[in-house]
């Protein structure tokens, strides 16, 4: 028997390759696919200093006006890890971070001009990507796709994690 059928506690041995991929995978997929373009369209906008790593840093709702410590719980990273994301963010210039005027002990993070852009391109990737999925599927199926993310993000495991936040 080859690595490839072999158990671990992620798979179950007498899952084979031709069997529908779950929940999970069918969400991870086209979000792969997502950021993948959305990085491509950041290299092309001019941010070739940015990387993968920097992206849960940059994504919807964004870390403008936020805690580094909010931050790091809802992208589920360690503080240590999400203060060195951010470290790396400012020397690039991408946002700043300064004392939260509510709470001398604390820091907010702040957007730069540079940092706005990349929230811009951002923003303008996904609306591609938006419009050529609504290609492929149709607009009403993506409409359909959108209404039902929307409810799955009002369910009480997603609003557990992200706190039924509606930042726009």
């Amino acid at each position: 028997m080859g690595a490839s059928m072999s158990s671990s506690p992620l798979t179950d041995a007498s899952e084979t390759p031709a069997r529908p991929p779950l929940m999970g995978a069918l969400l991870r997929m086209p979000l792969d696919a997502l950021m993948a373009r959305v990085l491509d369209g950041l290299h092309a906008d001019g941010f070739a200093d940015l990387n993968a790593a920097h992206l849960p840093v940059l994504r919807w709702p964004g870390p403008d006006g936020r805690r580094p410590s909010d931050l790091a719980r809802e992208t589920r990273m360690s503080r240590q890890a999400m203060n060195y994301l951010l470290g790396e963010l400012e020397r690039l210039g991408y946002l700043v971070r300064a004392d939260d005027p509510g709470d001398r002990r604390s820091k907010r993070v702040h957007l730069t001009r540079r940092g706005d852009a990349v929230a811009r391109s951002i923003r303008g990737t996904v609306r591609a990507v938006e419009r050529e999925w609504e290609d492929e599927l149709g607009p009403g199926r993506l409409d359909r796709l959108r209404a039902l993310l929307e409810e799955l993000n009002g369910t009480r495991a997603v609003r557990a994690l992200h706190g039924g936040s509606e930042r726009g």
